[in-house]
Formats: C-alpha cells, sequence, structure tokens
C-alpha cells in the first residue's frame, strides 16, 4: 500500500537476455577440466616438440620448410603451422564445439536450461559464440607457445623465402604471425560444422570426432590432382594460404578465396545447426 492508499504495482521482472545465457555458457566451460586441460596442452605441448624436432639430426626435409628449422627459428612454426592443420587443428576446433550442444542431450539438461526464460535462440548463440571464442584462444595460445619456443630455443635467424629470397629477423616474425592469424577462417568454419554435427546429431563422440575424419577425407580428395575447383572449395585448402605470403612477390589470392570459402561454410553450418536447434523437440530431454 501507498501512503495514498493504492496498491504499489509489483516491479516488472526483467527476462534474461543473451547475455545473461553467454556468461552462464562461459562460467560453464571455464569451470570444466576439459578446457582447461586443452588450453595447458596448447602452451606445453608446442615447445616440447620444438625441443625434440631441434635435437633430431635429421630434419623433416619432405615438408614445406622442414630442411630448414635448424636454420632459422622462424622455419619451426611454419612447419608446425603446415602439420597441424592436417588433423590437430580440426581435433582443437571440435573438442568444445563437436560437444556442446550434445551434452545437453547426453545429460537431459535441455529442459533444465529452457525454464531459465531464456529462447532456443538466446541459447543457440550463446553456445555459438562460447565455443568460437575459446577455440580463438585455443589458437592463439597454440600460435604464441609455438612462436615463442622456436625463437627461444633455435633463435631468431633470418628466414629464406620460398622464392629463395632472404626475409630479415623483423619481417620474418610479422609474416610467421600473419600466416598463423590465416588459419582463423577455417579454424571458424570447423567450429561451425562440429557445431552442427552436435546439434543433428546429439552425439558428442561423434561431434568430436566426425570433423577430424571430414578434415583427412578433405586433405586426401585435395591432393587428388585434376580437381582444381573442387579443391578450392574444401575447408582444408585455406589453412594453406599462408604460402603466399613467403613469395619474393607475395600473393594474396588463395587468402580472398579461403576467406570466402571458410564465410560460406561457416554460414551453411550455423544455419544447418540453427535450423536443427529449433525445430526439434527437445522440452522432455
Amino acid at each position: 500500500m501507498t501512503p495514498s492508499g493504492r496498491t504499489a504495482a509489483a516491479p516488472a521482472t526483467r527476462r534474461p537476455g543473451p547475455g545473461a545465457a553467454l556468461r552462464w555458457e562461459m562460467v560453464k566451460l571455464a569451470a570444466q577440466m576439459r578446457s582447461r586441460a586443452l588450453l595447458a596442452a596448447a602452451l606445453i605441448i608446442p615447445p616440447v616438440v620444438v625441443a625434440v624436432l631441434n635435437g633430431q639430426q635429421q630434419p623433416p626435409s619432405d615438408t614445406i620448410y622442414g630442411r630448414l628449422i635448424h636454420v632459422s627459428g622462424y622455419a619451426m612454426p611454419l612447419l608446425m603451422l603446415a602439420f597441424a592443420a592436417q588433423w590437430v587443428l580440426p581435433l582443437l576446433a571440435a573438442v568444445v564445439a563437436g560437444d556442446i550442444f550434445a551434452s545437453e542431450d547426453q545429460h537431459g539438461t535441455w529442459k533444465t536450461i529452457l525454464t531459465r526464460s531464456v529462447s532456443r535462440t538466446h541459447i543457440f548463440w550463446a553456445k555459438t559464440l562460447t565455443a568460437l571464442a575459446f577455440n580463438l584462444l585455443l589458437l592463439a595460445v597454440f600460435a604464441a607457445s609455438t612462436i615463442v619456443a622456436s625463437l627461444l630455443i633455435i633463435g631468431g635467424q633470418p628466414l629464406s623465402g620460398l622464392s629463395g629470397q632472404s626475409i630479415a629477423s623483423a619481417d620474418a616474425l610479422r609474416l610467421v604471425v600473419a600466416a598463423w592469424a590465416t588459419a582463423v577462417p577455417p579454424m571458424v568454419g570447423f567450429t561451425a560444422l562440429a557445431l552442427l554435427l552436435s546439434a543433428r546429431t546429439r552425439n558428442p563422440a561423434l561431434g568430436i570426432a566426425a570433423p577430424v575424419v571430414i578434415g583427412f577425407a578433405m586433405q586426401l580428395l585435395g591432393s587428388v590432382g585434376g580437381l582444381d575447383l573442387t579443391r578450392k572449395l574444401l575447408l582444408t585448402t585455406p589453412f594453406e594460404a599462408w604460402h603466399g605470403l613467403f613469395a619474393e612477390q607475395p600473393f594474396t589470392g588463395p587468402l580472398r578465396t579461403g576467406l570466402a570459402v571458410s564465410a560460406a561454410w561457416t554460414l551453411v553450418c550455423l544455419a544447418g545447426a540453427y535450423l536443427s536447434l529449433r525445430r526439434r523437440d527437445i522440452t522432455g530431454g
């Protein structure tokens, strides 16, 4: 009652928005031992690999920049990037994203989430942005650990470009960082693919393993001659776009194509994941 005798209106209850759902998903992910272990592995494993490869008498000369890993500390991160693109980066992209929707089915918690008065759209974008943010952080830690370890263990000697030109240390560092940055678009694409499989299959194992298998299949298909157009449309091809940065006359055509291809894969996969979540009955589990 107010002094005038009128009944005071009850304060309006605010419906939690997308920000609340996003904070909740980030808190859940931060509390998981798996996410902490992934970040720790991305930080600790690269220096170990760099030390082991540097200690080998015979470098892996049959791979790009493999023959130069004892000559310049800038060659090692490029070798690691080329190797990681084959299966490590697709796996890292899928570990969290491939489970983030399916785990709710596995534990039967969809009904609990929906009773928090947040829409499916809010939940979808909260989980999607959480997975994307974590995977980009994971990639940044992996790249930084690899580059720093290579420079500390091997040194910052000038690097030979793919055309045979000498690249000064400062320029080489800039190009190596740029090379790792080119992995962002396909990494986002594989994250979206894992999100789609997580939402569609409702199976965490498939959501995590299938993107890696698909990535392997793309690698094999890309190695087949006479399929140039098909190869450009594969999500694994943008991982190689950094090669043009190290030519004597740098070219960025593959970078632009890779960005467009990665964006197309991302949009299609996210649309499929969203529609899958919107259309199915999840109120029972």
